[in-house]
């Protein structure tokens, strides 16, 4: 069967942005009202350090720094981001979440030396602080280090209490497929359905998993839960469509999902791969 590419793991930018209403806090973001209203809550004001007023809290003040910076991380601004950071490690020069922190910094900059660095120094401060972990493993995946990404990955998963642990399974389960460990992949992408059921990219890659063993009619049922979680199907869902209606025959629903990959991905890696398949 056809091999066609996978899905990225995702960083887990937890504490980046949080709101129920993303594109509002986008908008606030853009134009530094969320700054100024973290600052207005942030308590009594006693001092003032690089133009932002702070508490008399050392702690604190530290905390108020790095949720800045995760704020202008969120947006893109990595020069504010830095600045805030750089602060922050005044107050503590050893402070994991400082570390991290300037790790997605760098590795969104492209500064990938430095970012890695920044990772390590992260989880050498703190071991079991699992969404640095997550976001190495996340790092190093996009580097195609597969075998490290999996270790880091597997490690993650193991903290019960970590809020990100359906989606390390996720990618726990990706980076098995990128290692052609297919039974790992499928154990690892079962184990984040039980914990989010309605996971898209878990039931994608088991609707595929499925069908490469020869189970038409489970595929089928991956992929039927997949489109009811996710209506607007992603080329790579769309494929799948496709791969089942071509194996069952189904004409008709064969050239609707070939038509809307065509009409909506012309340019996806998804559709070539498609194409290149029917011209042989």
């Amino acid at each position: 069967m056809t091999t066609y590419p996978l899905r990225k793991p995702l960083l887990n930018l937890s504490r980046v942005v949080r709101s129920p209403c993303q594109s509002a806090v986008t908008a606030a973001l853009r134009g530094g009202i969320l700054v100024a209203i973290l600052l207005a809550l942030a308590g009594c004001v006693t001092e003032y350090s690089g133009g932002t007023p702070m508490t008399s809290d050392p702690d604190a003040t530290l905390d108020k720094r790095v949720a800045l910076a995760r704020q202008y991380i969120g947006v893109g601004d990595w020069e504010n981001a830095k600045r805030n950071l750089e602060l922050a490690q005044e107050i503590d020069p050893e402070n994991a979440e400082v570390f991290e922190a300037f790790a997605l910094v760098y590795q969104s900059t492209g500064e990938v030396e430095m970012a890695e660095s920044q990772f390590q120094a992260a989880l050498k401060t703190d071991p079991g602080l699992s969404r640095a972990r997550n976001n190495y493993a996340a790092f190093l995946y996009s580097r195609g280090r597969y075998v490290e990404a999996e270790s880091a990955f597997y490690r993650v998963t193991e903290d019960t209490l970590y809020s990100g642990r359906p989606m390390a399974f996720v990618s726990l389960g990706l980076c098995r497929l990128r290692l052609s460990n297919a039974s790992g992949a499928e154990a690892a992408f079962s184990r984040a359905l039980s914990m989010d059921r309605r996971n898209p990219v878990a039931l994608l890659e088991m609707g595929f998993l499925r069908l490469e063993a020869g189970d038409t009619d489970e595929a089928a049922r991956y992929h039927g839960a997949y489109k009811t979680v996710s209506p607007e199907q992603s080329p790579r869902g769309l494929l799948l469509g496709l791969e089942i209606a071509d194996l069952t025959g189904d004409q008709d629903a064969q050239s609707s999902y070939e038509l809307v990959l065509r009409n909506l991905y012309p340019d996806s890696p998804e559709y070539s791969a498609w194409m290149e398949r029917q011209s042989r």
